[in-house]
């Protein structure tokens, strides 16, 4: 499974919500300037995720966007897959009892891809946004602690 740039700078988008949204929404401006993504991706993005109920928009002067939720509710793989759709790293019918192709009960590899697939699921399912943020707010404190970490 290889994402594209939308689940990518989707999720860096989510991060930087979560990290800048605490007291007011966050424009689509200034998540462009900290993550350099494009304006126009980002709002292809933020509908997405808007539909998906993971973001709010707040309209007007100070308007923006904000979670819909905790960091600590929403998994990657909410994110993922609002912005991916299927993260299914191998499609087979055999796992689809609607789709099932002909022989799919003595395919011995349908059992591997629902293994990946499980896998995968089980991944980006078990990693919350908060965590994320935690992460970026040690990195952080190690960049401002130690500045030659960071200087590469």
């Amino acid at each position: 499974m290889k994402l594209s740039t939308k689940g990518r700078y989707g999720l860096r988008a989510m991060i930087d919500l979560a990290l800048y949204s605490e007291e007011e929404a966050v424009s689509i401006q200034s998540i462009s300037g900290r993550q350099n993504i494009s304006v126009s991706y980002l709002e292809q993005l933020m509908g997405k995720l808007r539909r998906a109920g993971l973001v709010t928009s707040v309209r007007g002067a100070m308007g923006g966007y904000r979670l819909a939720k905790p960091a600590a509710e929403i998994s990657v793989g909410d994110v993922l897959r609002a912005l991916e759709g299927d993260l299914q790293a191998v499609i087979c019918p055999g796992n689809d009892s609607e789709n099932g192709c002909e022989g799919a009960d003595q395919c011995v590899a349908r059992f591997v891809w629902k293994k990946i697939n499980d896998s995968i699921t089980q991944a980006v399912d078990s990693v919350m946004i908060g965590q994320l943020v935690e992460e970026s707010r040690k990195i952080k404190g190690n960049c401002e602690s130690s500045p030659q970490i960071c200087d590469n």
